[in-house]
């Protein structure tokens, strides 16, 4: 059940002049002439109704941490953060969680229950809707495998009412799913729990209080690590799960939370039979740089922004990567990453 808080005034929701550079991963991005981060359903239904009214086009994204924003936002764009969009509501045997939520939360919550099934969300960047709209997953853990239903608004209609869809009519896939279809606008998911112990509302509310208090930009990698690295020590040491273990290594190996990035940049092609990073480790790109962009020698499906980085210079880095690709195997690799204009 999704909840509706009290709503602002449109007036209120509206920033002008915003620096998009400050809700995304990347650090990049010019300013936008409209910026809204909407706390809950009626204050988004409340903008894009305005977004018709004032015939201005809009754009949702989460957390932003996998998309790249224009240098030159289009100025009759509203640009629109569900990243306020937070609420973690415990019933027994299933949660409803927002899609403004960082699927992080979900590895701590799943600790909190003694549940295993959550811990590949453990250090995953983004939100939860986006996780639901891309099927987002590590190693063989992915979204559609943990929720039962899904609730949306489907912009294409005029009365903006919340629908839900069963998972199994979701088309997941790998990094696919039916969202990616449609013009739906995801809210947050259930997620059956049946079977654990009933997690304590205090418990979660405490953990997101403080996610809440953050001070910094939650689009930041190293605050995001920081916060939930932190978190999940403290509710699991000394006894840390081994594949906890196993995610922490890994990230910090490779340099995932180092430099302002959007994690992997193309989606894997399984047809080939080996990962694009270990492609362009073959194509030897690795540590390749353009203005401020550098291909991550520590990972080779990484572009990341290592000074002042400009949009261009990391769509310059994917023409390379791309054209290296097809020269030597014949594919270009697809981007994972929403490039928004």
């Amino acid at each position: 059940m999704i909840s509706h808080k009290e709503p602002r005034q449109i007036e209120q929701l509206i920033k002008k002049q915003e620096k998009l550079a400050n809700h995304c991963s990347y650090a990049i991005g010019g300013t936008a002439e409209y910026f809204a981060s909407p706390h809950c359903v009626t204050e988004l239904v409340e903008l894009l109704r305005y977004c018709k009214q004032q015939r201005l086009e809009y754009t949702l994204f989460g957390i932003g941490s996998n998309v790249l924003f224009s240098d030159r936002p289009s100025t009759n764009m509203m640009y629109i953060s569900l990243k306020e969009l937070l609420q973690f509501d415990v019933k027994d045997g299933e949660w409803f969680v927002s899609a403004g939520m960082p699927m992080s939360m979900l590895a701590l919550a799943g600790e909190l229950i003694q549940s295993q099934s959550f811990q590949f969300t453990h250090l995953l960047p983004g939100s939860f809707g986006a996780g639901i709209y891309m099927n987002a997953k590590y190693y063989h853990g992915q979204i559609g495998d943990v929720i039962s239903r899904v609730y949306y608004l489907d912009a294409a209609e005029p009365d903006l009412e919340i629908k839900c869809i069963p998972v199994e009519e979701c088309k997941y896939g790998y990094k696919q799913s039916v969202f990616q279809e449609k013009p739906w606008i995801i809210l947050g998911a259930d997620i059956p729990v049946e079977g654990h112990r009933l997690l304590s509302e205090t418990e979660i509310e405490s953990i997101l209080e403080k996610y809440m208090l953050m001070k910094d930009n939650k689009s930041n990698l190293m605050q995001f690590y920081a916060f939930f690295s932190g978190e999940m020590k403290r509710l699991t040491q000394p006894d840390t799960p081994a594949f906890i273990q196993e995610i922490e290594q890994y990230r910090t190996k490779n340099k995932h939370f180092v430099h302002h990035s959007c994690g992997s940049y193309f989606k894997n092609n399984y047809d080939i039979g080996q990962s694009i990073g270990a492609l362009v480790d073959h194509l030897q790109l690795k540590g390749t740089t353009y203005g401020g962009a550098m291909i991550s020698s520590h990972h080779g499906n990484m572009l990341i922004n290592v000074k002042d980085a400009t949009a261009e210079h990391i769509l310059q880095l994917q023409t390379i990567v791309s054209e290296a690709i097809y020269k030597e195997y014949g594919f270009i690799p697809e981007p994972e990453v929403a490039i928004i204009k």
